[in-house]
């Protein structure tokens, strides 16, 4: 079958889907976007997705594309005439076409772009054995709050990352400490037992996954830390673990070459990750049954 996209107001096909020469976005990198998970032909986290593209869109100036109800409309239309059960959907906004000029310019529609397709389920054996990451220093903008699609950074990161044959790079500020992923969060349980994570401002993306593991777990009664965590504790973590909407909960067990973990568990997924992997899913299968599930966390403000 042949893919179907969505580009300012029509859908056509995706190979000959296309958008201006001097759309801002081509030239500038001046949008933001969003990726959200397909499951059973559903939306997962839909309105937090939405919430956090209202949030990047904000804080370039861009103006929304759309109504939300009609942007509801064009995603989910998307993804039925892809017919997507188990993938993404990826939404894409710029300032839109105008000459090309540094400073914003006035009366220009922004534009969008919506695409569908499958994608597979992150394979048994990393949920089963876990990951190895590398750490590079982050070189990143000071807003990697807002979602742009400025992705140079991130995406030498994930190629250094590929080359050595690990599965993600954590990003080190010029504190030492670990910010998030090329492309996901970072998480560790620390020698007292606590689950940690970054708390959000400019230095992160706030991933939706984040947000939604975070309140299973307390949902759970699992103690949750949000906190900057260095390399160095990392490495000697309990354990280890990355989000994202495409890897959902996922277990580190190298940094650098070093195992992460004490013990027997040493180098093999722990007992918190076995715990909060099934919560993270038994949250996400009760959202696509029609069960009320508490709100996603509230992001913090940033300064």
């Amino acid at each position: 079958m042949s893919r179907i996209s969505y580009v300012n107001g029509q859908y056509v096909p995706h190979s000959v889907a296309g958008v201006h020469i001097e759309d801002r976005g081509y030239q500038f990198a001046d949008g933001v976007y969003e990726v959200i998970a397909v499951r059973e032909g559903q939306l997962v986290d839909l309105e937090p997705h939405f919430d956090r593209l209202d949030r990047s869109l904000a804080g370039l100036e861009i103006a929304a594309p759309m109504a939300r109800a009609a942007l509801r409309v064009v995603v989910r239309e998307t993804v039925r005439r892809n017919r997507v059960v188990t993938g993404i959907v990826y939404m894409q906004v710029t300032r839109g076409v105008a000459r090309r000029a540094h400073a914003f310019p006035k009366n220009t529609d922004p534009a969008l772009v919506v695409t569908s397709r499958t994608v597979a389920p992150p394979n048994e054996s990393a949920v089963r054995d876990g990951v190895k990451v590398i750490s590079l220093p982050d070189i990143r903008w000071g807003r990697c709050d807002i979602k742009s699609i400025a992705l140079l950074p991130n995406i030498l990161a994930r190629q250094q990352a590929t080359a050595a044959g690990a599965y993600e790079a954590w990003l080190i500020d010029d504190a030492g400490d670990v910010t998030e992923g090329s492309a996901s969060n970072a998480w560790i349980v620390d020698k007292k037992g606590h689950l940690v994570t970054r708390a959000l401002g400019t230095a992160l993306l706030g991933g939706v996954t984040r947000a939604s593991l975070l309140d299973a777990c307390r949902e759970a009664g699992v103690q949750v830390v949000e906190r900057a965590f260095s390399r160095a504790e990392a490495l000697a973590a309990r354990e280890a673990m990355v989000t994202s909407t495409t890897s959902y909960v996922l277990p580190v067990v190298a940094l650098d070459g070093h195992a992460i973990g004490q013990g027997a568990d040493k180098g093999k997924p722990g007992p918190v990750y076995a715990r909060i992997r099934p919560l993270y899913e038994a949250r996400v299968a009760a959202a696509l049954a029609g069960v009320p599930v508490r709100p996603l966390q509230k992001t913090a403000k940033v300064a």
